[in-house]
Formats: C-alpha cells, sequence, structure tokens
C-alpha cells in the first residue's frame, strides 16, 4: 500500500497506478487490488464477523471500486480513504439488506496461527480473547466501532480514517480515545491485568 509522507513526489507512485488503472491497464488494477484486499478484507469482517459474507462483501465493493474508478480524481488523498468509504457504504448496505449479522466461530488461519504456536491451549485461549473483543466493540456506540475498526482492523491512519469518515482529525482521535477506554471498561472484568494498563 502507498503511504505517502507529503512531498508531491511522494504521491506520484500512486497517482500513477490510479491513472494507468483507469485507462485499463489490468497489472495496474491487479495492483490496486493487491494493495487493498487485506485491508478492505480485515476491515468488512471485523464488521460482519463473518467468513463467507465478509469474503462476498470484499468482492463486491472492489466490484464497486471498478466501476468508480473511471469517475475518480486524483486530490492527493490516499486511495485507500476513498475506497474505505466504499467499503463502509457496502457493509451498511449488506446489514441492511440481511438484518442483523450473524457471527459465525470460523476465524481466518492468519489470525488463529499468528502466535506460531501449536499450543492448543494457548490458540483455544486467544481465540476466546479474539471473540470476547469482538463482542466488546459490537457494543460500543456506532461513530466508536467505525473508528477503532478502521484503525485497528484496517490499520488506516487517522488521517485516512478522518478522509473516510468523512470527519476531523480530532474528532478522530476523541472518538478512538473515548473507544479505548471504553472497551478498557468492557474487557477488564474477564482480563484484570488490562485494568493496570
Amino acid at each position: 500500500m502507498f503511504t505517502p509522507s507529503g512531498a508531491d513526489s511522494d504521491w506520484e507512485p500512486q497517482r500513477r497506478a490510479i491513472e494507468d488503472a483507469q485507462s485499463g491497464d489490468l497489472d495496474a488494477l491487479g495492483s490496486l487490488y493487491d494493495s487493498h484486499i487485506n485491508q478492505v478484507y480485515r476491515y468488512v469482517l471485523a464488521r460482519l464477523g463473518n467468513v463467507h459474507d465478509a469474503e462476498d462483501v470484499s468482492e463486491e465493493i472492489f466490484l464497486k471500486m471498478f466501476a468508480g474508478l473511471p469517475n475518480y480524481q486524483w486530490r492527493k488523498v490516499p486511495f485507500a480513504a476513498w475506497l474505505m468509504r466504499i467499503a463502509r457504504n457496502e457493509v451498511v448496505s449488506f446489514t441492511r439488506r440481511n438484518g442483523r449479522r450473524s457471527l459465525d466461530t470460523e476465524l481466518p488461519e492468519d489470525v488463529i496461527d499468528r502466535g506460531n504456536n501449536n499450543d492448543p491451549a494457548e490458540t483455544t485461549e486467544r481465540l476466546m480473547a479474539l471473540e470476547d473483543l469482538r463482542k466488546a466493540v459490537d457494543l460500543l456506540p456506532e461513530a466508536q466501532r467505525e473508528v477503532i475498526i478502521l484503525r485497528f482492523a484496517s490499520g488506516l491512519s487517522v488521517a485516512d480514517t478522518a478522509r473516510a469518515l468523512g470527519k476531523q482529525e480530532n474528532n478522530i482521535k476523541v472518538l478512538q480515545h473515548k473507544g479505548m477506554q471504553r472497551l478498557q471498561v468492557l474487557m477488564t472484568p474477564k482480563y484484570p491485568e488490562l485494568a493496570q494498563r
């Protein structure tokens, strides 16, 4: 993924890849997809909590990206912010069409394998903690939940999260702070070690 630091020359590779994709260059389209699929998928999975739905919705998001790409206008704003706005809208549409999301217990292998540990007890504890965290995030107010998911599940910066949600950066920082405080309160009864942080 492209992460410009501010100078005009830093934006050039991203701008060029987008323009190439807009002109129908399949390699550039593939590059945009490859650069953003993990970020989009993590966001959708965090919002829907169901692997199969997350795969389907992620596919729809990229179809919408491809359809909307000819109208995309370069504004020196990371492409991810535009794409995550599409993702957010598609998740909202999906949940409206299908009612409240249904969680399944299947988590992607990369989440399960992160500990690089073959200890079944430790893997089970990690899965239970992830499920507890997902349930706690679901209890947050919508604005806080969106910020937490975009920042930590998708890995967007504060600035990109602000652009994706159409908010000011200071507002994102406040929502993140309040969301993290609330998560600490929600998680501390089961995980008392969080109280000392």
